[in-house]
């Protein structure tokens, strides 16, 4: 099988942030930048946001500036995130603006069925707190929990994917844990919800990727995975493989160890690089570790383990990895 290679479409928009706020380029409508994406070697698949930004655009033409540049759709992602959200979209106080998060799924639902897509991507990255005393966490946990098993209830023939993350922009995110998410996944109990693993979430909040890669394989749960980078203390949607490259290789084997077949999707940031540039500069190097998977000498790896044997185990994978570049 073809390995396929994909990436968040906002990979190729423009950015600001809080002293940047002019941006980091002129903006780009969501057309601009799939003409944009269609530039990269070797992408197939793009995440969309929904709605589409830069204007106001119909599905018939995001479809056409898709097939245009021989691109695919793997997932919508509702801005369940922004400013009309600012306290929370499943976890809202107001039970009218959880109605509102209700209603852009279920339209972001009926885009995934016209492309065609695998699934609808949850981040609900206003959904927390931010203080002591400020919520009570059960109920907090309940709206969660409640707001994504209703919209998978309502929609059985479609994947839902939560991501989830430490923190950012709320200080305590509701699901910002493999282990925090599988709870309430499996509390949720239907099939069609699953997790979108994050490289760099993972390593942001302190975990092994391979290890939280594996934790949701053996609970069925792992339903897409996004790659990128950061140093550890923030997410910093780097480039994949530029900082933590052996933990990209260790994370990729654990994919492959289990047999586990999907997109390898990009979600980075690239603020002050060629958006295309990036891209290619990943996907080289996902091929790499492609590479050195088949060269990794397994039944020693394993025998490695076996032992706990640290500087063993690291040197056959070094050698792997690095012969394959």
């Amino acid at each position: 099988m073809t390995q396929k290679f994909g990436a968040g479409i906002w990979h190729f928009a423009t950015y600001v942030d809080r002293y940047a706020t002019d941006g980091y380029g002129a903006p780009r409508t969501v057309l601009e930048a799939i003409d944009l994406a269609g530039r990269v070697r070797d992408l197939s698949v793009v995440d969309l946001n929904y709605p589409f930004f830069g204007g106001e655009f119909s599905n018939e033409q995001v479809a056409e500036t898709l097939k245009r540049n021989n691109l695919g759709v793997i997932g919508i992602t509702p801005e369940i995130y922004t400013r009309t959200f600012v306290k929370g979209a499943f976890t809202n106080p107001d039970p009218g603006v959880r109605r509102l998060a209700h209603e852009l799924v279920t339209e972001a639902a009926e885009v995934v069925r016209y492309f065609g897509a695998d699934y609808v991507k949850l981040w609900p990255g206003q959904d927390g707190w931010d203080y002591p005393f400020q919520v009570d966490h059960g109920a907090l946990w309940k709206h969660s929990l409640d707001g994504v098993g209703q919209l998978a209830s309502e929609n059985p023939d479609l994947k839902f994917v939560i991501e989830y993350k430490p923190r950012e922009p709320r200080v305590h995110m509701s699901f910002d844990s493999v282990a925090r998410t599988l709870l309430g996944i499996e509390k949720i109990g239907l099939p069609n919800v699953g997790i979108l693993l994050d490289f760099g979430h993972a390593l942001y909040g302190g975990e092994s990727p391979a290890d939280s890669a594996q934790l949701a394989i053996d609970y069925g749960r792992l339903f897409g995975m996004d790659v990128n980078d950061n140093m550890r203390g923030w997410d910093d949607d780097l480039v994949a493989g530029t900082v933590h490259p052996i933990e990209l290789f260790e994370f990729f084997h654990t994919l492959r160890k289990n047999n586990w077949e999907g997109v390898w999707q990009l979600d980075q940031f690239p603020f002050r690089e060629d958006s295309v540039a990036a891209a290619d500069h990943a996907i080289d190097f996902l091929k790499t570790i492609e590479r050195g998977l088949d060269r990794l000498d397994m039944d020693a790896l394993r025998q490695a383990q076996e032992r706990h044997d640290a500087l063993g185990a690291l040197a056959i994978a070094q050698r792997a990895l690095y012969s394959a570049h």
